[in-house]
C-alpha cells in the first residue's frame, strides 16, 4: 500500500447524487442517510475527533476498520440485546435499522483512566454521583465496574450526568433506564471477556442505544476503538506495580499529543495539524486492534470515489 496516496485518499465527507435522498446528517465520524422510513445508510468516514473536536486531517481507513470491527463486535453480543445493523454491503457502509436514539452514552468504567482519571487527580471523588475510593492511582482496577453516563449533545461538549439526573429530568423512564443498565453491564461483561481471549483489557466503553418498534437497541457502534479504551494483558500487573504507563489501544494517545500541544478543545485553544506521519501511525495503531481483536487481518481497499459507491449501495433500499 503506497502511504502517500492512502494519506491523500481519506474518506472526509460523502454525498450522493440519488435525487431521493436529502443531505445526511454529519456526526464527529459519521455521515448518516434516511434511505426510507425504516432505513438508515451509514457511511464511515476516515475523520477523527478528540475533546469533542474533529481533527482537520483524517486517518487512512479508519473508517473501514470502525465499520468492519463494529460489524464483529455487534455479532459477538447479538445474544443480549438487539442491534441496528440490516447489511454492511461496503468497507465503509452500514445498513442499518432507522432507531429513536435515546440521547444518553451509557459510559461504563472498569478502571481508572483517562477522563475519570483527570477527574480523579483533581480532587474530586465523585463522578456522575459514584464515589469513587480513595487511594487509588492511574489505571487501576475498580472493585466493579461503575457506570458512568453522559448527555449525547448534538452541538458542543458531551456533559457528565447521574442516574438520578436522567431519572429526575425524565430523560428515560426509570423502568427503560433500569434495563439499559442491566444490558449494558452484561454487555461490558462479553466485551471484556472477548478482549481477554485475545490478550486485552477492556478499560472503558460507551453504548448507545435506540429504540425500534420500542424494542431497545444497540446502535452507533460497540467495542471499537473510538468508542473503547483497551490495554494489553501481558505486563499490566508489572506495570502498575512500577506506575508505569499502561500500553494502551485505544484514542488516548491521540489525546495525550493534544494536550502536549496545549490543545483540550478549551475556548482559545488552537486546534493543531496532525503530521501525515503521526497520521499513519493512527492508522497502524487502529489496524492493531482490529487485528488483535479478531484475530484477523486487516485488508484496507482504497476507496477513490465514495460517492459513485454509494449511489449503487443506496440504490437497493430507497
Amino acid at each position: 500500500m503506497d502511504q502517500q496516496e492512502a494519506l491523500s485518499n481519506c474518506i472526509t465527507t460523502s454525498n450522493t447524487s440519488l435525487p431521493q435522498l436529502s443531505e445526511p446528517y454529519r456526526g464527529k465520524v459519521r455521515d448518516v442517510y434516511s434511505l426510507n422510513e425504516n432505513t438508515l445508510g451509514i457511511v464511515v468516514t476516515d475523520r477523527i475527533s478528540a475533546f469533542d473536536h474533529i481533527m482537520r486531517q483524517a486517518i487512512p481507513f479508519k473508517g473501514q476498520i470502525l465499520n468492519q470491527l463494529s460489524k464483529f463486535s455487534f455479532d459477538a453480543v447479538s445474544d443480549i440485546v438487539p442491534n441496528h445493523i440490516i447489511e454492511v454491503p461496503h468497507p465503509n457502509v452500514t445498513i442499518a435499522k432507522k432507531c429513536d436514539p435515546i440521547p444518553i452514552e451509557v459510559v461504563i468504567r472498569g478502571y481508572l483512566t483517562g477522563h475519570a482519571w483527570r477527574v480523579y487527580r483533581s480532587g474530586v471523588r465523585e463522578i456522575c454521583g459514584v464515589r469513587m475510593p480513595d487511594g487509588m492511582i492511574e489505571h487501576q482496577k475498580f472493585e466493579k465496574p461503575i457506570l458512568t453516563p453522559a448527555t449525547k449533545a448534538t452541538e458542543g461538549h458531551d456533559e457528565d450526568i447521574s442516574e438520578v439526573e436522567i431519572l429526575s429530568n425524565n430523560i428515560v423512564t426509570e423502568k427503560l433506564w433500569s434495563q439499559i443498565r442491566d444490558v449494558a453491564f452484561q454487555l461490558f461483561e462479553r466485551g471484556t471477556a472477548v478482549a481477554y481471549k485475545q490478550g486485552l483489557i477492556l478499560v472503558d466503553t460507551k453504548y448507545e442505544f435506540g429504540l425500534y418498534n420500542g424494542e431497545l437497541t444497540l446502535i452507533d457502534e460497540v467495542h471499537t476503538s473510538d468508542s473503547s479504551r483497551y490495554f494489553y494483558l501481558d505486563g499490566y500487573e508489572e506495570r502498575q506495580k512500577k506506575r508505569e504507563p499502561q500500553r494502551q489501544l485505544s484514542k488516548e494517545f491521540l489525546r495525550e499529543w493534544l494536550m502536549e500541544k496545549n490543545f483540550q478543545g478549551k475556548d482559545g485553544q488552537t486546534l493543531p495539524d496532525l503530521p501525515d506521519q503521526f497520521r499513519w501511525s493512527i492508522y497502524q495503531r487502529y489496524s492493531e486492534l482490529f487485528e488483535t481483536l479478531t484475530g484477523s487481518s486487516f485488508e484496507p481497499k482504497l476507496i477513490r470515489d465514495i460517492d459513485s459507491d454509494l449511489d449503487k449501495v443506496f440504490k437497493e433500499y430507497i
